[in-house]
């Protein structure tokens, strides 16, 4: 992970996630049902493993206690495409440092060798900072990783004449 790609984010915040839920895309689910219909053997079993798919996302709130960059409301609904990693099952309530990005701004290049990425799932709401084949910008607030963050989003002292 390069935390400078925190210069991405649209919107840096503080706080506490609440309303957590996965959204499954059912299309997905649909179409491996049929798919593990026609198979057998091995790659059966190997399907039948699978519990995730790439177009799942997750969608909260996050409850404002901080912004540290750009503009947000004390509660704001965001969505979390994870696609590298898949997005955990439930969330601690934190709090977060968080960095967003609005769905039509640029993202992170990507830090792997290959990636499949797929539009934002609900392009209205902020989304959470993640390079392609990288970690999320979303950390426990008083981590080193977030002073690391918060650091580089200060403003560099203006030098004297």
């Amino acid at each position: 992970m390069e935390l400078s790609d925190v210069s991405y984010a649209d919107v840096v915040v503080v706080g506490r996630v609440a309303n957590y839920t996965l959204i499954l895309d059912p299309e997905a689910r649909r179409r491996h049902q049929e798919l593990l219909a026609k198979t057998s053997g091995k790659f059966h079993e190997i399907l039948k493993k699978q519990s995730g798919f790439m177009s799942d996302y997750a969608r909260f709130d996050i409850v404002v206690e901080e912004v540290l960059r750009g503009t947000a409301p004390d509660r704001l609904t965001v969505t979390w495409d994870n696609s590298s990693f898949g997005e955990p099952k439930d969330m601690p309530p934190g709090p977060f440092l968080i960095a967003l990005r609005k769905a039509d701004t640029p993202q992170p290049p990507m830090r792997g060798a290959a990636a499949t990425i797929l539009p934002t799932p609900e392009p209205a709401s902020l989304t959470v900072l993640q390079a392609p084949c990288s970690g999320a910008f979303l950390f426990e607030s008083t981590s080193s990783t977030a002073d690391e963050i918060r650091e580089i989003l200060q403003p560099s002292p203006e030098r004297a004449p």
